[in-house]
């Protein structure tokens, strides 16, 4: 068991050291709402409309997991747009969209996540902490938050994109809507496949 742990230990890498922005790149435009880091987490100021961070370093394609904690503070919108890779194409997580309560994909076969199979429902609320863990396979896209399953996509032969906003959250970024978001505890993990098949983290 200890060589299993080391093994998953050398494949995790965490994206947000709780103290600084070393690693991210603000996104969002002339409206775009401040980033600070407040008590070991990224605030995601209210913007007119977004507010975004992308990853600067290389990132994983596909078989991979990440996992992170995400607060709405204020607000009445999404507070964590997650952009990622799958595979050559890209998609986003929406979580809190459409009013607040919206968690889906963004877009799949040219429909929002508003509109979409993938959509559910998610009481937010404000100043509480949900665990997010998102999952990236050859097969599927599936999503975790709180424990409980919102998302398990086939994605093979399916049209995957993200909407005009979030082209510059590729290839890895999180981003708010009119709204005051919070995040920390963001790390990814190398699934199934040597570090060697897949493009390198620092």
């Amino acid at each position: 068991f200890a060589q299993i742990s080391a093994e998953a230990q050398a494949r995790t890498h965490v994206l947000f050291d709780g103290e600084s922005l070393e690693g991210w790149t603000v996104v969002g435009g002339a409206g775009s709402g401040e980033v600070a880091v407040r008590d070991g987490a990224i605030v995601l100021g209210r913007g007119e409309p977004l507010t975004g961070i992308v990853w600067a370093g290389a990132f994983p394609r596909i078989d991979y997991e990440v996992t992170l904690q995400a607060m709405r503070v204020e607000g009445s919108d999404f507070f964590s747009a997650i952009t990622f890779p799958v595979g050559e194409d890209y998609s986003t997580l929406v979580i809190g969209g459409w009013g607040g309560g919206v968690v889906g994909l963004s877009s799949l076969e040219g429909s929002d996540a508003s509109e979409n199979e993938t959509r559910r429902y998610l009481a937010v609320e404000d100043g509480r902490w949900y665990s997010v863990r998102l999952r990236v396979t050859q097969e599927r896209v599936k999503v975790w938050i709180d424990g409980e399953q919102f998302v398990d996509l086939p994605h093979r032969d399916r049209l995957l994109s993200v909407r005009l906003e979030m082209l510059a959250n590729r290839p890895f970024g999180i981003a708010s809507w009119m709204t005051t978001g919070a995040i920390r505890d963001v790390e990814v993990q190398e699934l199934g496949r040597t570090t060697s098949d897949l493009r390198p983290l620092r």
